[in-house]
């Protein structure tokens, strides 16, 4: 049994299909990003496996991504970087 909902057909096995842009950009279904926990900003590698391809969530363990954030909102940039060069 198959439904239609905005281009993606979704077999009731739970198999989903979406379609290459032309850009080469897939829209990855809702309900399965849901079920990953993908969120925007969720960083993937891809791969190649007998003919298929395979997204992995990828692990961000380089320095600046996991400083990205740490001072919290409503910090003024400016205001840190003054810091950091000293007052002129």
């Amino acid at each position: 049994m198959r439904h239609r909902r905005r281009g993606v057909i979704l077999l009731a096995m739970g198999s989903m299909k979406a379609r290459v842009a032309e850009r080469g950009q897939v829209t990855i279904p809702k309900r399965l990003r849901e079920r990953l926990g993908m969120k925007p900003g969720t960083l993937l590698e891809f791969s190649e496996e007998r003919g298929r391809l395979v997204a992995v969530k990828s692990d961000v363990d380089d320095p600046v991504s996991r400083a990205i954030g740490s001072l919290g909102k409503g910090i003024d940039t400016d205001a840190v970087m003054a810091e950091l060069r000293g007052r002129r």
